[in-house]
């Protein structure tokens, strides 16, 4: 008896499908954006480090150091399935808070500038709310998959994860740090709205958040910042000292820029260069021109982020779509806010550029957020994989 099936069936159990390469889309985006950040931390850090009395190449080693450490540590993740990390998700609310508590522990916190935000990891300090981010969006994303339908008709539902968002910031504030408070607000509102959210579910909570952050604003540091942002110009060498020569870096920048390493607001005009104020260097030794690539590059990467998103949806992976959209609002959102800084549209907070700011942590953990990003697109490339994908047309053998 002669019976037929498909080349699809006749491989045999355990044979492993065609292997699935990572996506170009956001590889590629993120390759170039560190390059930029390589190139810029370099050209932004020579006269900090001569003003430090170290190598004129500290910071820029250090920071390609802290870029091989993420990689290697983003490239852990294609033998970690995302299902762990859904597993482990609910354990994040807890350890998110910890972390942000330990920089209040002698011994552990370490304060710089005035701010408590560090530990200390022996060698080096460790800014914790950049790994809290990626627990807040991995918890939140378990939270939404398991509750999806219930954040889309009740109120208390949606109000959740907020009220989580609401105690992280209120440690930041304590901290101060009043920016990454707002990304990570921002990100977890974002999130619930993807989810589908009810809008005046969404009103109401921002109309309840909004008095919090007003009423934290009115702090004296934080209100002269605000009021220097308003008018930067009315005092130009105190309070409105960074928005102005960042401004006045943009504004030397014109059309094609002055050219790399031929910054003058970096020679100890514009402070913190290398980290807070990097877009401002870059707009003046590379111009609009500089401006609007970095800007098309983090579009891409977001883009492309958001869309790997909306394929775990479509292949019934909640999880994992809410894991990309919460990295790829985390991205975007700090991104815009860092810009905007520089360019004086908003008011001034110590916030990096992903991807391009000198900064090991930020590196660090943007680095293993796309990973985790990567990961995502293998596992849906892998469950899609067949044999038509493989290059072959199922065909009939007669047995």
């Amino acid at each position: 008896m002669r019976r037929k099936i498909t080349l699809s069936q006749a491989r045999p159990a355990g044979m492993p499908r065609p292997s699935v390469g990572l996506d170009p889309w956001v590889l590629m985006p993120a390759l170039l954006l560190l390059a930029i950040g390589v190139v810029m931390v370099g050209s932004a850090s020579i006269a900090i480090a001569e003003g430090q009395n170290v190598s004129v190449s500290y910071y820029l080693l250090r920071h390609v150091l802290f870029i091989a450490l993420g990689v290697l540590l983003a490239s852990t993740l294609r033998v970690i399935p995302i299902e762990f990390l859904q597993r482990i998700s609910r354990p994040m609310l807890l350890l998110g808070t910890l972390c942000l508590l330990l920089v209040f522990i002698p011994g552990i916190g370490r304060t710089v500038n005035g701010s408590a935000r560090w530990i200390s990891l022996g060698l080096v300090n460790f800014q914790v709310v950049e790994a809290v981010k990626l627990m807040v969006i991995i918890y939140v994303a378990g939270y939404l998959c398991r509750r999806a339908e219930l954040v889309r008709s009740r109120f208390f539902d949606t109000l959740k994860p907020l009220l989580f968002g609401g105690l992280l910031s209120a440690i930041l504030l304590l901290q101060p740090d009043m920016g990454s408070a707002a990304v990570i607000m921002a990100i977890i509102a974002g999130m619930i709205w993807l989810a589908g959210a009810a809008w005046r579910h969404i009103l109401v909570l921002g109309m309840l958040t909004l008095p919090a952050f007003g009423f934290a604003a009115m702090e004296p540091y934080r209100l002269r910042r605000i009021v220097s942002f308003m008018d930067p110009w009315a005092d130009p060498f105190n309070s409105g000292f960074q928005l102005t020569q960042a401004l006045i870096a943009v504004g030397r920048g014109e059309l094609f820029g002055v050219g790399l390493g031929a910054s003058i607001q970096k020679l100890f005009y514009l402070p913190e260069a290398h980290t807070d104020f990097i877009f401002a260097v870059l707009a003046e030794e590379f111009g609009l021109l500089g401006v609007v690539a970095v800007l098309a590059l983090f579009m891409l990467l977001v883009t492309r982020i958001m869309i790997i998103g909306c394929l775990a949806h479509r292949q019934g992976r909640a999880f994992a779509g809410y894991l990309a959209y919460g990295i790829g609002l985390w991205i975007g959102l700090q991104a815009v806010v860092s810009i905007g800084v520089n360019l004086g549209v908003l008011p001034t907070k110590g916030l990096t550029l992903p991807l391009i700011s000198s900064g090991g942590s930020s590196i660090l953990m943007t680095l293993l957020a796309l990973g985790v990003v990567l990961r995502i697109k293998v596992e849906l490339d892998r469950d899609a994989t067949g044999p038509q994908r493989a290059g072959l047309r199922p065909r009939q053998v007669a047995v």
